[in-house]
Parts: C-alpha cells; sequence; structure tokens
C-alpha cells in the first residue's frame, strides 16, 4: 500500500502574518485556505504564538482558543490538515516572549524580543528549567489539546518552532527530558495523533541541547527545516544548491532512525521580473546580507529539490511561506529590521501567484508517495561520537553524499 507524499505550506495570513490571533479574520483563512488546498497542498502548519495563546502562565486565551478551533474546523471543511505548533516563541528573526515570562536584562547577543505585540529590552526565563514555564507549557497543551482530541482537522502536534532559537536546555539530557515529557502527556490526551518538534539544521551542525537523535528518540517522527541560502558558501554549494534540502533530511534520518518530513524550505523573492541580488540594510552597527533569489530561480530549485526529497525517503514537504506580507505590515516586526522576511511566500503582495506556486501545484497533480531512501547518508560512527564534532562531520558528510552521487 502507497502511502502519500505530503505537501503543505506554513501559515501565517498575508494580511496579518504574526498579528492575526488577535486580529482574527474566519473569512480571511477561509479564503487563504481555498487556495491552499486549490494549488493541490493537505497539511498547514500553523503557530501557536506564545503571549497571545497564553497572556497569563496558568491559562489560555479564550479567545485565542475559539479562533483555533474555527481554524481547525475551517481545514476540516476544505480537506486539509494542520501541523499544530505549540509554544512559538522564536519566529522569522525575531523572539516574541509572553510578557510574564520577561525577566532581567537581555544578553548582549540577544536577538530583537517583541512581547504584547512591542519591541521590548528584556531577557526572559529559560522555558526548558524555569518551573513557571514548565508548568504554563503543560497548562497550554493540556487546554489545546482537549479542545481539539480527535478533531478531524488536526493532523499533528508540534512541540516548537525552531525552539533553540529562543533558549538552550543546559544539556542534551534536559532537552530530550523537556520532550519526552510533552510527547507523553500529548499521548495521554490525544492517543492517535503524532507529535513531533520543529527543529532546523542548528540541531544538525552543534550539541544546543536539542540534538536531532535525542529530540526525536522521543517523537513520533522526525522534521527538518533547511535553506542553502543560510547555509551558502560555508556549506552549500549556493545560496539554491539543490542538493542541501535532501541532504540534511537525509542526515535526520542517519541520525534518528525516524521517517523525516522536510517541514520548512524555500526562500525569500526579488521583485517580479528582476534577477536574483544580495539585498544590504544596516543592522546592529554592521551590515546585513541576503541572498534574494529571482522567482523563477526559486521556482526551478523547487522543480529540483522536491523528486530529490522523494529519493531520499522523505515522507513529505512544506514550503515556507504562504504569503508575502503586505506594505501594512512591513513598518512592524520582523518586516521592519528583517525585510527580506516580507518576501517568503508562495502569493505577492498583490495576491498573484508566484511561479514556484505552480511548481507544487504541478508537483501535487503527480500524486507522488513515499520512497524507499535511495541516497542515505551512512554514518561512520555512533550519534554520541558524531556530536563531538557535528559541525565538521556534517560537512565531511555532504562532500561524501555529494561524491557518491
Amino acid at each position: 500500500m502507497h502511502t502519500d507524499f505530503i505537501l503543505g505550506v506554513n501559515y501565517w495570513p498575508q494580511r496579518k502574518a504574526m498579528y492575526w490571533w488577535s486580529d482574527f479574520d474566519a473569512g480571511e483563512v477561509r479564503q487563504e485556505f481555498t487556495l491552499i488546498r486549490e494549488l493541490g497542498l493537505t497539511l498547514v502548519r500553523i503557530f501557536l504564538l506564545w503571549d497571545d495563546f497564553q497572556p497569563q502562565p496558568d491559562q489560555v486565551s479564550a479567545a485565542s482558543l475559539r479562533h483555533l478551533v474555527t481554524v481547525a474546523d475551517t481545514a476540516a471543511e476544505l480537506g486539509l490538515k494542520l501541523d499544530v505548533t505549540f509554544f512559538t516563541g522564536h519566529m522569522s528573526g525575531p523572539n516574541w516572549a509572553p510578557r510574564w515570562l520577561l525577566a532581567g536584562a537581555p544578553k548582549a547577543d540577544a536577538r530583537p524580543l517583541v512581547s504584547a505585540s512591542r519591541l521590548v529590552s528584556s531577557g526572559y526565563h529559560n522555558p526548558f528549567t524555569h518551573p513557571l514555564a514548565l508548568q504554563a507549557e503543560r497548562v497550554q497543551v493540556e487546554t489545546v489539546v482537549a479542545a481539539l482530541r480527535n478533531h478531524p482537522g488536526v493532523g499533528v502536534w508540534n512541540l516548537g518552532n525552531e525552539p533553540d532559537l529562543f533558549a538552550w536546555p543546559p544539556d542534551a539530557a534536559t532537552g530530550r527530558r523537556w520532550v519526552h515529557d510533552l510527547v507523553s502527556l500529548i499521548h495521554r490526551l490525544d492517543p492517535g495523533r503524532p507529535v513531533t518538534c520543529g527543529l532546523h539544521t542548528d540541531s544538525l551542525l552543534r550539541d544546543n541541547g536539542l540534538r536531532a537523535d535525542q529530540v526525536f528518540a522521543e517523537t513520533d517522527f522526525a522534521v527538518m527545516h533547511g535553506y542553502p541560502m543560510y547555509a551558502s558558501p560555508w556549506w552549500a554549494r549556493s545560496p539554491l544548491d539543490p542538493d542541501l534540502v535532501p541532504f540534511v533530511c537525509a542526515l535526520t534520518a542517519a541520525l534518528s532512525g525516524k521517517p523525516v518530513l522536510m517541514e520548512e524550505f524555500g526562500g525569500c523573492t526579488a521583485a517580479p521580473g528582476q534577477g536574483s541580488y544580495v539585498w544590504e540594510w544596516p543592522t546592529g552597527g554592521a551590515t546585513r546580507r541576503q541572498f534574494m533569489a529571482a522567482e523563477e530561480a526559486l521556482a526551478e530549485h523547487l522543480a529540483a529539490v522536491l523528486p530529490k526529497l522523494i529519493e531520499v525517503g522523505a515522507t513529505g514537504a512544506l514550503l515556507w511561506c504562504f504569503a508575502d506580507c503586505v506594505p501594512a505590515l512591513w513598518n512592524r516586526p520582523p518586516c521592519d529590521f528583517a525585510p527580506h522576511e516580507r518576501f517568503f511566500g508562495l502569493v505577492r503582495p498583490d495576491g498573484a501567484l508566484k511561479p514556484h506556486a505552480e511548481v507544487l501545484r504541478r508537483f501535487a497533480a503527480t500524486r507522488p508517495t513515499v520512497q524507499p531512501n535511495r541516497r542515505p547518508v551512512r554514518l561512520p560512527c555512533s550519534a554520541d561520537a558524531y556530536y563531538q564534532a557535528p559541525h565538521s562531520n556534517a560537512m565531511a558528510l555532504y562532500r561524501q553524499w555529494l561524491s557518491d552521487l
């Protein structure tokens, strides 16, 4: 029996972005979910922005919970499933902390911090160890899962979005215990639904307390997020290297022994008709440089990557992300200090589809299925030994993997 290769997208509404829970529009969601379904996609990853969903540590916002149920109802009616990502504290550059988690002064190298929808200068408690945070996480899980237990619109529960970018557990044992405890809780509440945790390539390149082998030993399946434009030239051969995304998927499978969903990949694009270029802007006394792909180049990249994900046995692929941000959002986080974040979508600010949307549509129409991994990464050592020097090991394994093509 064949298993469908999942195709989907990470979702923020085009006109609301990270502010949709506090300014919810059910009609907007229905319109955009309808387009997602028309493109042939079936899984939509959504994010429970922590402050909006939990303005107090001991309770979930009743309004946000109602909106979430509406989103799940809409998904089910349209034949979609949701990847529901809990306590989202990192998103698109800045961190987004609930106001009750704030404490102390920010670290010297801290990311910009948004709380109560505004930039703040503050530190915050570690969500992997602080008793208030740990209890709050259980409250959020218990409340949300109780509201959506067995809901036909929910496909996956997810323990975070690149959570190491918000904070690190003190060690890998603590990180694994954190995942274990929350997965166990969700399984008790909703035993029929799989649970994962949204790690990205940093968990392959260093021991940040959330090692891919340790975290995914506790989840039902593995995921990975990979962007060659953020790994060029020190790892990727180019900002649109078509082999890096399937490689990090295969490396995650080798470390975890679990099937892998490529949960985020894609890129930010130049204006229609403009060629690829590097955008530069000042930030924090330095200059930020970001590769912006020509729309046609990103479409070609997706067309090359998707069949390669089939070759490495991936279970699916979720693009980052649904839509560019409309200009009304450009003076708010994250678009104000990270302007490239405005242009990651399948849909332009004027609502027109970009060329890579049609690539996804055509690929979905082929009805792809999950295949055995024909290009595995073969680890020369144990996972523990790999994490003694993960960065150099990953580089060496990629060179070897490419030489075997």
